[in-house]
């Protein structure tokens, strides 16, 4: 799980880094990047399954649990990148990367924290 200082958890914050349009998409994740950041703070990160991707809650959860895994073991081992740049940002899991395994889920989070 990652720690506090990390996670984006108000609704206006969502709102925040989704009105700013930094966004890239690889392999069924769009991640969404907010304005740079100005004083040294930690990036505060969100994880967005929506209902509409599939109706059940479990397929959802399992996804966003890939996501943030993946992206916590990157933070672990220091290889986010450009990434702490940015204030903000939004990993947005879509239907095609429902189905696929952690190995999978994990080099498209490395990819687009690389396009960044």
């Amino acid at each position: 799980m990652l720690p506090k200082q990390y996670r984006l958890k108000k609704r206006i914050a969502f709102k925040a880094t989704y009105r700013v349009k930094n966004s890239s998409h690889s392999g069924g994740v769009t991640l969404f990047a907010g304005v740079l950041k100005k004083e040294e703070a930690p990036t505060k990160v969100g994880f967005v399954v929506s209902k509409k991707v599939h109706k059940r809650a479990v397929k959802r959860n399992r996804l966003k649990r890939l996501m943030r895994e993946s992206y916590r073991l990157l933070l672990k081992n220091g290889e986010l990148g450009n990434s702490q740049k940015y204030l903000s940002l939004v990993f947005v899991g879509t239907e095609n990367a429902l189905g696929k395994k952690f190995d999978e889920i994990n080099s498209s989070i490395k990819k687009l924290l690389e396009k960044i």
